[in-house]
């Protein structure tokens, strides 16, 4: 295994130890899954996981696969069917973009998912991140892969810091110094960092005395010093202009497929200029449809 200047090789090879024997099983992890779901099992739970929680994706993935099983089955439905089947995993405009780019894999590659990122990356919806995770996961490929979690591990283990900067492309650079040249190996040890940010080098609390990087760590040979944190705060949920994008959306997907008179939809919230703001904000965003005094899901 190559040394890399961030990490000394036989910590990454600890981490990838690490991973082998404590990774949790997780359903796109389970050899069945590509068999029965290929590289579009893949993009699906990756499009599931932004900014989700996996407690929440699992059940969702399931039946989406079970309802879409190819690109091309999911190209064939309606938005209307798209969103109401996307229900409360938050971010629903991601599930237009996998619709748009259901499409766009039927209409461009045959059906089959692209392997090569730039091609992934010209799908709606898809950055950096999803295309090499598609391109690693899915296919085998070697490519840096760089979520949340990795940056803070890369931040901490390589960098010393206490928290990751703003995201830049000097994260995969990094990540890709931490590499295996195998493909195999690489894959390995990308997934592995994902799987230690999640579950051990986490934000608050990390618990250090778990850490396969802890005879390797810069932060933690520093005295764990606080470096300051330059991430942008997510705004409270309560009483956001998002819960309300949310109580408008349920209503419409409780009343699916016949729509609600614009009067009726969530009457009763606290901020009517928050819920109109709500409404306006889904229509522009092609999640909801206005046809006179009625609001519905999108055809």
């Amino acid at each position: 295994m190559p040394t890399s200047p961030l990490l000394p090789a036989e910590s990454v090879a600890a981490l990838a130890e690490w991973y082998r024997t404590t990774a949790r099983d997780l359903p796109w992890r389970r050899p069945g899954f590509h068999e029965a779901y290929g590289a579009w099992g893949t993009l699906v739970s990756e499009f599931m996981l932004q900014q989700t929680p996996v407690t929440r994706v699992i059940p969702h993935l399931d039946a989406w696969l079970t309802r879409w099983p190819t690109p091309a089955a999911l190209a064939a439905a309606t938005p209307a069917d798209v969103v109401q089947q996307w229900a409360n995993l938050g971010y629903p405009r991601r599930a237009l973009w996998l619709h748009r780019a259901a499409r766009e894999i039927t209409e461009r590659h045959g059906g089959t998912v692209p392997r090569d990122v730039h091609a992934l990356l010209a799908l709606s919806g898809i950055g950096d991140y999803t295309a090499r995770a598609v391109a690693v996961f899915a296919y085998g490929d070697r490519h840096p892969v760089v979520d949340t979690n990795t940056r803070r591990v890369l931040a901490r283990a390589g960098l010393g810091k206490a928290h990751p900067g703003a995201p830049s492309r000097r994260d995969l650079t990094l990540m890709d110094s931490l590499l295996p040249e195998d493909d195999a190996d690489a894959a390995v040890v990308n997934a592995a960092a994902m799987e230690l940010g999640a579950t051990v080098c986490i934000a608050r609390g990390p618990r250090c005395d778990a850490c396969p990087l802890v005879t390797g760590c810069a932060w933690l040979a520093a005295g764990r010093p606080d470096t300051g944190d330059t991430r942008r705060r997510q705004a409270a949920f309560k009483g956001s202009d998002r819960q309300a994008r949310g109580a408008v959306l349920k209503a419409l997907r409780d009343a699916a497929p016949a729509g609600v008179p614009l009067a009726d939809v969530v009457p009763d919230w606290p901020d009517a200029r928050q819920r109109d703001r709500a409404i306006d904000s889904l229509i522009a965003d092609g999640l909801a449809e206005a046809d006179g005094e009625l609001l519905a899901l999108p055809r």
